[in-house]
C-alpha cells in the first residue's frame, strides 16, 4: 500500500489557477475522511494484505458501514501528513474530529438494492447514467471493429426479441441500438439494445477477447443476456467513462485552451471575460490528477481492468477526438440518436429520435442558453465597438455585421458546454451509480464459464456468489468507491451555470443579457421538474427510482449543493 503515500499534495500551479483555500482545506478533508469511511471495514484484511471477495450482495452493504477504525484512521493520517503542509494538515485533522462527514447509500440501491440488476434498469443507466453518452443507433446489421472485423452477433441472435420485426424492418424504425467500446488491445464488447416504449432492454450481448498467441479474436454472443454477462459490459463502459468521457473528453482537452487564453488574450478581451469562470480550479485538479490518480502506478491503473495501459488507451482514443463534433447536436446526430431538423422554428437544428432520452433532452435546452448567451455577448461587444467606441462612423455600411462570427460562436459555446454540463453529466453521478461496485464493476476477475467446465457448475449452484467473485477484492472496491465519493462532491465555494461574481463586468448591456440567460435557466430547471414527474417519461427514473438529475440546477437552492447531490452544473472542471 505504500504507494498510496509517497506522493505529496503540495503541489505548484501558478497562484491564479490554484485552489482556494477554503477550497484545498474541503478537497482533502473529504478525501480524508471517505478513505476512512470506506476502507475502515476491511481494517483486518487491509494490514494483513489478505482480500478476499464478498459472498453475498447483503455483505456488500457493509462498505457503506458507520464504524470507523481508529488503526486504519492512524494509517491515512500518516500518509496526509507526509503529503501537505503542516497547518493544512492539522486543519483538517481538526475539522475531521469536530464535523465527521456523513456518507448515504448510492442511490442506486437506496430504494430497492436489487433493482440495479433489472434489465430495464442497466438499459435505462445507458441513456441517463454516468455514461448516456456513447449509446448509438445501429446502422448496418453486421458492425465491424476499427479493423474491419465483423460482429459475432448475428440476425438469429436477436429477432426473436424483435416481435413481428426482421432486423432491417426495426432498423429502419430506429429502434436498435448498440453500446460498442473497441478497446486497443483488451477485452471489448457489443450491446445490443430495443426500443419498448422509449426504454432499452439487452437484447444481445458480444464479448470478445484478442488471443495472445495468434493475434485472433474469441467472441462469445449471449442472448438472453445474463448478469454476468452484463458485468463485463459494465465494466468495460466504466474504463471508457473514467479514461475517455471523463478524463480525456473533459478534464485533459481542456487544459490547453485555459492555457492559450492565459497566454494570449488580455484578461480585459471579452473572450477573456467570457471563458473566465469556466477555467476555475481546472488546472490544479488536472495536476492533483497527474499525482495520484493516473500517475504510473496510481488510483486508476490500481482498480481498472485496463492497468498499467490506461494512459496508452486514452492517448489512442485522443486520435479519434475532434473539437467540431464535441458540441451537443452534431455528437447527437453522429451516433444516430437525432436527425438533422432544419426546421427555422427549431434552435437546436436536430430532433431526438426519442423524446425519453434524459442526457439528449435535458441537454438541448441548456447548449441553446449556452449558445444565446455567447451570443449575446459577443453582439454586445461588437455593439460597443461600433456604436460607443466609434460613434461617430457607426451607420457607415463597412461594418461587418457579427452574424458572420457563426464559428467563433459555435466554438466558445462547445467550450462552455464542456467545461460545464458534459463534465456535469459524466463526474457529479458517480457515487449514484459507481458507488455501488457490484451495478458498475471497473475490472472483472473471471470470464464467463463455459458449459460442461467445473466453474460452470459452480456459477450454476450459486450464480450471486460467482458474480461477486468476479468483481475486484474488498480493498480495491473499498478505494474505488471512496474515489466516486471525492469526485461526486460539490464544495461550498462552487460557482454554477448562470453564476459570477458581482463584479466581473460593468457593461449594463453585457449584465442584461446574462440575466436573461439566467433567467432560461431557471425556465428549463421547470421544464426538467415537470419531464420528471411525467409517468410516461420511463428513463427519467427507471426501476431504482433514481432520477435524472445531473443537469438540474436547483438554483433557488444553493445552499443544498454541499456535499453529494447528484445535481448542478458547475461553471468548471473543478474536480
Amino acid at each position: 500500500m505504500s504507494h498510496l503515500g509517497k506522493d505529496n499534495l503540495d503541489i505548484y500551479v501558478p497562484p491564479d489557477e490554484h485552489f482556494s483555500p477554503k477550497k484545498l482545506s474541503a478537497f482533502i478533508l473529504n478525501s480524508f475522511q471517505a478513505t476512512i469511511h470506506f476502507l475502515s471495514p476491511e481494517e483486518k484484511s487491509l494490514f494483513q494484505q489478505d482480500f478476499s471477495s464478498f459472498h453475498t450482495f447483503e455483505e456488500t452493504h457493509r462498505m457503506f458501514s458507520s464504524n470507523r477504525s481508529h488503526a486504519v484512521e492512524e494509517w491515512v493520517k500518516g500518509i496526509l501528513k507526509k503529503g501537505v503542509p503542516e497547518a493544512l494538515y492539522r486543519e483538517v485533522i481538526h475539522a475531521s474530529k469536530k464535523n465527521p462527514l456523513k456518507f448515504p447509500l448510492p442511490q442506486i440501491i437506496a430504494r430497492n438494492g436489487m433493482a440495479w440488476l433489472d434489465d430495464e434498469e442497466f438499459g435505462r443507466q445507458m441513456l441517463a447514467g454516468i455514461n448516456p453518452t456513447q449509446i448509438q443507433c445501429l446502422e448496418v446489421t453486421l458492425p465491424q471493429d476499427k479493423i474491419g472485423v465483423r460482429s459475432s452477433i448475428k440476425r438469429s441472435h436477436i429477432e426473436h426479441n424483435l416481435g413481428d420485426l426482421i432486423v432491417v424492418e426495426a432498423m429502419n424504425q430506429w429502434r436498435l441500438f448498440i453500446l460498442d467500446h473497441q478497446l486497443p488491445n483488451a477485452i471489448y464488447k457489443q450491446n445490443k439494445h430495443k426500443v419498448s416504449d422509449d426504454t432499452l432492454k439487452p437484447i444481445a450481448i458480444e464479448l470478445s477477447l484478442t488471443g495472445s498467441n495468434d493475434g485472433n479474436e474469441i467472441n462469445r454472443v449471449f442472448v438472453p443476456s445474463t448478469h454476468v454477462a452484463k458485468a463485463h459490459v459494465a465494466t468495460n463502459d466504466s474504463v471508457y467513462h473514467h479514461l475517455i468521457s471523463y478524463w480525456l473528453q473533459t478534464h485533459a482537452i481542456f487544459e490547453p485552451f485555459i492555457i492559450a487564453t492565459r497566454r494570449q488574450l488580455s484578461e480585459m478581451h471579452p473572450i477573456h471575460r467570457l471563458l473566465n469562470p469556466h477555467f476555475k480550479d481546472t488546472m490544479h485538479i488536472n495536476a492533483l490528477a497527474w499525482r495520484i490518480l493516473i500517475n504510473s502506478g496510481g488510483i486508476l491503473e490500481k482498480i481498472l481492468f485496463s492497468g498499467e495501459v490506461s494512459m496508452e488507451l486514452s492517448s489512442e482514443l485522443y486520435k479519434r477526438w475532434r473539437f467540431d463534433e464535441q458540441g451537443l447536436p452534431a455528437y447527437l446526430v453522429k451516433r444516430g440518436m437525432a436527425l438533422e431538423d432544419e426546421d427555422p422554428n427549431n434552435p437546436t437544428g436536430v430532433q431526438l429520435l426519442f423524446e425519453d432520452y434524459p442526457y439528449g433532452a435535458d441537454g438541448l435546452e441548456i447548449w441553446i442558453a449556452i449558445k444565446t448567451w455567447t451570443d449575446s455577448e459577443l453582439q454586445a461587444w461588437w455593439w460597443e465597438i461600433q456604436y460607443v467606441g466609434h460613434g461617430d462612423k457607426c451607420h457607415e455600411e463597412w461594418w461587418y455585421q457579427m452574424t458572420t462570427c457563426s464559428t467563433l460562436i459555435e466554438t466558445l459555446t462547445i467550450l462552455i458546454w464542456i467545461a460545464s454540463t458534459i463534465h456535469a453529466s459524466v463526474n457529479f453521478g458517480q457515487y449514484t451509480y459507481a458507488g455501488y461496485p457490484p451495478n458498475r464493476p471497473t475490472l472483472c476477475r473471471k470470464f464467463i464459464p463455459k458449459e460442461g467446465t467445473f466453474e460452470y457448475a459452480e456459477f450454476l449452484k450459486d450464480p450471486d456468489k460467482y458474480y461477486l467473485k468476479m468483481l475486484p477484492d474488498t480493498f480495491e472496491m473499498s478505494i474505488g468507491v471512496a474515489l466516486k465519493e471525492v469526485l461526486s462532491w460539490h464544495t461550498s465555494d462552487e460557482v454554477y451555470l448562470g453564476q459570477r461574481p458581482s463584479e466581473w463586468t460593468d457593461n449594463e448591456e453585457v449584465r442584461h443579457k446574462f440575466e436573461k440567460f439566467n433567467g432560461t435557466l431557471k425556465e428549463i430547471e421547470g421544464k426538467i421538474m415537470s419531464r420528471n414527474g411525467d409517468p410516461k417519461l420511463k428513463n427519467k427514473w427507471g426501476p431504482a427510482k433514481v432520477p435524472f438529475n445531473c443537469l438540474y440546477q436547483d438554483t433557488s437552492n444553493i445552499a443544498s449543493k454541499v456535499g453529494i447531490t447528484g445535481k448542478g452544473i458547475p461553471n468548471s472542471i473543478s474536480i
